[in-house]
């Protein structure tokens, strides 16, 4: 008996009790749509991160200066300059960054969940912000500590109706002059990266009584990460003599640690989700062996007739493929239904720009795990089929 007959047959079979079929296939079925949906739901939320970290630069680093350590000097903004153009094959621009806590009032609107952030010339181009009127910060608004800034797409929208260009703003009581307007970077919204103003670093650093101590520096490549960290790490450990006077965090660092952090989670669950595999696979085996029970006055006269035990064996290991089989392909077509329903629920409950996307190889894994459950699990039913004596089969009722 040739594969082709033996899998005729096999589906013959499974169409002949339909309701028992879909039944000892729903185990297979529920596992199969978790394994998928819950692996698809990892690849969205890895692809969301990275989105989101791509918009922070997922080639820069931070760099946080905490004291002056063993060494008796103040590391400034043109001390950590030289270091960048002294390792130009690793490192690229640098921006000093000021957070300004206070209040930005709008003619009589006060606007709480705008960010003001002192930035140097460089910064722009660091975080890919582009302009959509004006000019960006210059050299000059730095070294005269001018009352000039740069404001998101979020206040020219919605507060300036387009028309921010050469208007101003108070921060804290002071008065700037708005010179530029960004393009819309996120999504527009209040409190989001678009709701922001930034002045010059210097303008920043006085408003608020301290020196600056942040610092964003940009690598040449992505690819050599881990080595521009270790070389701005070195020149500041040269400079302090201390570990502890400095710290250097790099975006590529935090998203692989969060990626890594976020694959952990989802393996657990998938896991979890496939134990009802094996559920669904120990439902196959028993139905399997009351199919053994039902047919064996068949299994006899087939015998009787000349059929050899691994054809008997093969057919109940085929069916037993089969529905299983069967059981994967439609539980990756349910999956595919509820990634997309989870993808309407989470981007209109959490706000979030995030797809639920099954990947090749969680479809593929699966499949091939369904498929050789069925195999696994009517491997025993088929050996008891094989094996019983067509006397006794025939006598069977």
């Amino acid at each position: 008996m040739s594969f082709s007959e033996t899998f005729l047959m096999a589906w013959k079979n499974i169409m002949a009790s339909k309701t028992r079929s879909l039944l000892t296939m729903l185990g297979i079925i529920i596992g199969v749509t978790a394994v998928v949906v819950i692996m698809g739901l990892g690849n969205g939320m890895e692809n969301y991160m990275r989105d989101s970290f791509q918009s922070m630069g997922t080639n820069t680093m931070t760099v946080n200066l905490m004291g002056r350590g063993a060494s008796s000097k103040t590391l400034d903004e043109e001390d950590l300059r030289l270091i960048v153009a002294e390792e130009e094959e690793y490192l690229e621009l640098l921006s000093p960054t000021v957070s300004v806590s206070g209040t930005v009032k709008i003619g009589s609107e006060t606007m709480d969940s705008t960010t003001v952030t002192g930035v140097g010339e460089d910064y722009f181009a660091i975080k890919s912000l582009e302009l959509t009127n004006g000019r960006l910060l210059q050299y000059v608004d730095e070294s005269k500590r001018m009352h000039t800034c740069v404001v998101g797409s979020y206040l020219n929208q919605t507060i300036f109706r387009g028309n921010a260009l050469g208007q101003s703003l108070k921060i804290n009581g002071k008065e700037f002059t708005i010179v530029g307007v960004l393009e819309e970077k996120a999504d527009g919204t209040e409190g989001s990266t678009d709701d922001a103003v930034y002045l010059p670093y210097t303008t920043a650093s006085r408003m608020s009584y301290g020196r600056v101590d942040t610092f964003v520096v940009t690598m040449v490549s992505e690819d050599t990460a881990e080595e521009s960290k270790e070389v701005l790490e070195q020149a500041l450990y040269d400079f302090y003599r201390d570990e502890d006077a400095y710290r250097v965090s790099s975006v590529s660092e935090m998203l692989e640690s969060m990626t890594s952090m976020t694959n952990v989670l989802i393996t657990i669950l998938a896991v979890i989700a496939g134990i009802s595999l094996v559920v669904g696979g120990i439902g196959i085996m028993n139905i399997m062996l009351v199919s053994v029970t039902e047919r064996t006055k068949e299994i006899g006269i087939r015998k009787a007739l000349g059929a050899q035990e691994r054809y008997i064996m093969r057919q109940f290991v085929t069916e037993a493929a089969v529905t299983s089989a069967l059981g994967g392909i439609l539980g990756i077509l349910l999956s595919y239904i509820l990634s997309l329903v989870a993808t309407q629920i989470i981007r209109s409950v959490m706000e979030a720009e995030m797809t639920v996307a099954p990947t090749l190889f969680s479809v593929l894994l699966a499949f091939g795990i369904s498929a050789g459950i069925g195999v696994f699990f009517g491997y025993m039913p088929a050996k008891r089929a094989a094996q019983l004596n067509p006397i006794d089969a025939l006598r069977y009722d």
